[in-house]
């Protein structure tokens, strides 16, 4: 039995992060902090999970009495609470933040997206989880990167819900603004840029072309619909411009072994995957370009549903344990 601490475990993410492992046959939950709301029952806060946990919010932190923490902290503060707390050396840590998502020789985590490093998961200690853009993105182009296809610039566009924005409240949260609205928002700067890259690169080997990416807020609370629109170089059916059925096997090669990542023939529709930990991929050919189309739940694939499946692979767990979740039929 793997025995979990939460770190954070009032936002968004705790909540589903708690949800997936109550119910999970191989881990325990020995405490879930908040220190804003110790002592209050977890309930109290995800409403959701009453009748299913009587386990009470904490401001205690027993690092000994645990094998994995779990971080579901804002951007920024995974590293500043690591510079103010000394974690057990056999304690492994599933960072949810962006603190550690790039590599760099000052520490030692581990990109955990599973469709592009299952065995250095299962040997890691310290994973940075990817960004929920990030991995839907990524999915949709780590097939062509692996292929070297991605040489003209990739047009990007992701809508979201809005609990990708977190908890707390803001202006752009509201549901009175929401409601029946769209926008943009750091158009070709979103954060995830960054991580999107590095696994194309690590792929790719060179990536000049650019990544040109628009992120919409959609008027929905979870999900993320992506597209992106590729080009290719050269005639039709030449190495350099693949045609369609060219194209999905290489997709389907690739997803083969993959737990949760799916090719779909057909073209795909955001209800397929809210509620579960799946993501699906769909390409159509037009000429020398190619639109794909990816599709997950953000707080599942994109968050919490991916850090318990690599919770799962570092721990020696059956990938899918705790994660056979269904989606709506209607």
């Amino acid at each position: 039995m793997v025995r979990v601490g939460i770190l954070g475990a009032a936002g968004y993410t705790g909540g589903e992060l708690i949800r997936l492992l109550i119910n999970h046959p191989e881990a325990e939950i020995v405490f879930a902090n908040s220190s804003s709301n110790a002592g209050n029952s977890i309930c109290d806060v995800h409403e959701g999970l009453l009748g299913d946990t009587e386990l009470e919010f904490c401001a205690d932190l027993p690092f000994d009495d645990v094998d994995v923490l779990f971080f579901c902290f804002g951007h920024g503060k995974s590293a500043e609470f690591l510079k103010e707390h000394k974690i057990p050396e056999r304690v492994k840590i599933i960072d949810l933040a962006q603190d550690f998502r790039i590599a760099s020789p000052e520490h030692d985590y581990v990109y955990g997206l599973p469709e592009l490093h299952r065995e250095l998961i299962k040997g890691c200690k310290h994973l940075a989880n990817p960004g929920c853009f990030a991995t839907c993105i990524q999915l949709g182009l780590l097939p062509l990167a692996e292929a070297g296809l991605l040489v003209n610039d990739v047009c990007v566009n992701a809508i979201t819900g809005s609990t990708g924005a977190g908890q707390k409240a803001g202006a752009t949260t509201h549901f009175s603004w929401r409601e029946g609205n769209i926008s943009v928002y750091k158009v070709f700067t979103h954060q995830h840029l960054h991580e999107i890259k590095q696994s194309l690169k690590e792929l790719q080997g060179e990536l000049n072309s650019a990544i040109d990416f628009i992120p919409y807020r959609g008027d929905f609370a979870r999900g993320i619909f992506c597209t992106e629109l590729v080009r290719f170089n050269g005639e039709e059916g030449s190495p350099g411009n693949p045609d369609e059925s060219t194209l999905v096997k290489l997709y389907k090669d690739f997803y083969a072994n993959a737990a949760f990542t799916h090719y779909s023939d057909r073209e795909l529709d955001l209800k397929q995957v809210v509620n579960t930990n799946k993501a699906l991929i769909h390409i159509q050919k037009f000429g020398n370009k190619a639109l794909i189309t990816s599709v997950i739940d953000n707080l599942l694939k994109g968050a919490v549903g991916q850090a318990v499946q690599n919770m799962n692979l570092m721990f020696g767990l059956d990938e899918t344990c705790g994660l056979k979740l269904k989606a709506s039929a209607f």
